[in-house]
């Protein structure tokens, strides 16, 4: 039985490479944009019918940090928005027998109780410095359950809090909290400067290590009977600081005395606290990647191989 993913070269795509090994009974087709443009339908189509899969994780986005989620709001809506018809789309043309689409906890209302459960995600408007993206991938688990109502489509939704880990994008710019802020110390102690941290470094954030994330999205894939919307994270009480996470970083750096915050930038959303109970209530003994050991396997990567990395 074959497995297709989309994003197959992103984060979560080379998670799930490495962990392919643990289902040598299926065969995996990772799909990058360099074999089609999935904002474009023919190519879209003319792929996935030659591969042919029964089976399809969709992690293909147009993603960023805070910044470029501010900065490119036209790009972030219409991106998403295509590819996410199109895969969803071809996916039922082609009767696949389930689809895993992963969302994000940045979608969820801005104002709302705290911690954010799966029941909670069209209660009101996402923070403004997401806006755009987020309700363009809002409606893919609107376009889901439309499939799973009108032809009863396995198409499901995973929504996980933060993800990090080996082959992030490292842009200073664009990239995530923890890839931009691990490229940010190795430059601020290649050239011997301040390592600056943007913003006061007080909102919190859950974080996954993406081997993790891969390990339950195939879980999802192939244990998971639900319909409905899953959230996929570390409890509540291992949320961290963006300030702690930066002095972590610093520490596998030994760099710790050179770090300083910068408050002129925006921190965005102060927190976005989820519930993993539904989880946990599933999945009882799964068993996380601690942030220390997490991070000391992305710095150490992205040491060895930073000219080839993505930024």
């Amino acid at each position: 039985m074959s497995i297709l993913v989309t994003g197959g070269s992103g984060l979560v795509g080379q998670a799930l490479q490495v962990i392919q090994t643990n289902h040598p009974q299926y065969k995996f087709h990772f799909l990058s944009s360099q074999d089609a443009d999935l904002t474009n339908y023919q190519q879209s189509k003319e792929c996935f019918t030659k591969i042919n899969p029964q089976m399809v994780i969709h992690l293909a986005a147009c993603v960023g940090g805070l910044f470029k989620n501010m900065n490119y709001k036209v790009d972030m809506y219409e991106k998403n928005i295509l590819i996410n018809l199109n895969v969803l789309k071809i996916c039922h043309e082609l009767k696949v027998s389930k689809v895993v689409s992963c969302l994000s906890t940045c979608i969820f209302p801005d104002q709302t109780d705290y911690p954010i459960n799966e029941d909670m995600l069209h209660q009101g408007p996402p923070h403004d410095s997401n806006d755009a993206y987020a309700y363009a991938k809002r409606m893919l688990e609107i376009q889901s359950k439309a499939y799973q109502q009108q032809y009863q489509d396995n198409f499901i939704c995973v929504i996980p809090t933060n993800i990090y880990g080996e082959h992030d994008n490292y842009s200073l710019e664009d990239g995530h909290v923890i890839p931009a802020l691990i490229h940010r110390c190795y430059l601020a102690k290649k050239n011997k400067q301040k390592f600056i941290v943007r913003g006061t470094g007080t909102p919190l954030r859950q974080f996954i290590y993406s081997h993790d994330l891969a390990k339950l999205i195939m879980w999802s894939l192939l244990e998971y009977q639900e319909r409905e919307s899953i959230i996929l994270s570390v409890s509540e009480q291992e949320e961290m600081s963006i300030g702690d996470v930066a002095k972590l970083i610093a520490q596998h750096f030994d760099y710790l005395e050179q770090m300083e915050f910068d408050d002129s930038f925006s921190d965005g959303q102060y927190k976005k606290t989820a519930d993993n109970s539904k989880l946990k209530s599933l999945y009882p003994d799964f068993k996380f990647t601690s942030m220390e050991e997490g991070l000391k396997k992305s710095v150490s990567w992205f040491v060895d191989n930073y000219p080839n990395c993505r930024y």
